[in-house]
């Protein structure tokens, strides 16, 4: 971290420990622990605003390079808003804004006041540049403007997404109503866009629906590869007796580092519970083929749990060198 900013902290570390100890002295090893919870707390939040600020230009590029001049709509609450610049005299950036505000107000009772905040600045920050950023018209050619109007615009809230924040609400009351309801947050999206297409196919036509229908497939695959990663990563548990001809075979062959459980077998041959080693490790899904060869040549009746894996972070996650590749 910069030393100037360090230092600022280290200062700010100190004020706050004295206000707590008064008259007692304040020693280094006190102020250490604080200062790199602060250093933590500083350098996330400049990564999720950059993220943010990336992520406002990309959508805006997304709805003024492309959906804007050719009247298209998308889904959610930008949807709602570019929908609403076509029946009235108001602007799209007071739109957004308005749109978004009881959805922000949401968020701030069910998810948290820090995340409302964040939500507000990066939806001022889209209307501000919508409405000064000149952006050029990219195409006229309809499916391109579906297609990489949506990209560019999925890609714009998943980037806001990775800061801690949306810059389209509807998400928000997503999560609000499938708590109340039998329904999935994918259910409510889904009937919330078809209002708004359908909507849209009254107002504007039944074709430009239809084109909006593929901006938010466009937008919402987009917003999968940026919240949840383009390599997708598959968690794999193996159980098995041989578990230590298992563990070298991940390292040496697949080059995967992996993480042992001391386990327990509930049920053994003779009725009674036994000792027994779990394998965990990551592979990308590419990976996963050659894995189940690899296993099944050491143990056919390994028992093997398979799940996918949002997001990674820390640890050996790309494969592992060996010795003998120096």
């Amino acid at each position: 971290m910069n030393p100037f900013l360090s230092k600022i902290l280290v200062d700010v570390a100190r004020k706050k420990l004295e206000k707590k100890q008064l008259d007692k002295p304040v020693t280094k090893k006190q102020i250490e622990p604080l200062v790199r919870k602060y250093e933590v707390e500083v350098s996330h939040a400049i990564r999720e605003y950059i993220f943010i600020i990336i992520g406002v230009f990309s959508a805006g590029f997304g709805l003024k390079g492309f959906l804007l001049p050719n009247n298209f709509i998308d889904g959610g609450a930008t949807g709602i808003s570019l929908l609403l610049e076509n029946i009235t005299s108001l602007n799209l950036g007071i739109l957004l804004i308005l749109v978004n505000l009881p959805f922000i107000f949401l968020a701030s009772k069910i998810i948290s006041k820090k995340f409302a905040i964040k939500s507000i600045i990066g939806i001022t920050l889209l209307a501000i540049v919508v409405h000064f950023v000149n952006y050029p018209i990219i195409t006229e050619d309809k499916l391109l403007i579906a297609v990489f109007g949506g990209f560019f615009l999925g890609s714009g809230i998943g980037l806001s997404m990775r800061g801690g924040s949306v810059i389209d609400g509807t998400e928000v009351l997503a999560i609000y109503l499938s708590r109340r309801l039998s329904l999935t947050i994918g259910d409510v999206l889904f009937l919330i866009n078809i209002l708004i297409f359908s909507a849209g196919a009254y107002v504007l036509s039944i074709e430009t629906s239809l084109y909006a229908m593929l901006t938010y497939l466009a937008a919402a695959r987009t917003v999968d590869f940026v919240v949840d990663g383009v390599e997708e990563y598959v968690g794999v548990t193996i159980i098995s007796n041989k578990h230590e001809e298992l563990r070298l075979m991940l390292i040496q062959k697949l080059r995967r580092a992996c993480t042992i459980y001391a386990g327990k077998g509930g049920y053994g041959s003779t009725g009674e519970s036994y000792d027994k080693d779990i394998i965990y490790t990551v592979v990308t899904r590419l990976e996963l083929a050659r894995l189940q060869t690899e296993i099944d040549k050491i143990d056919k009746k390994a028992f093997i749990i398979m799940g996918v894996v949002k997001d990674l972070k820390g640890g050996m996650i790309k494969k592992k060198p060996l010795k003998e590749d120096h």
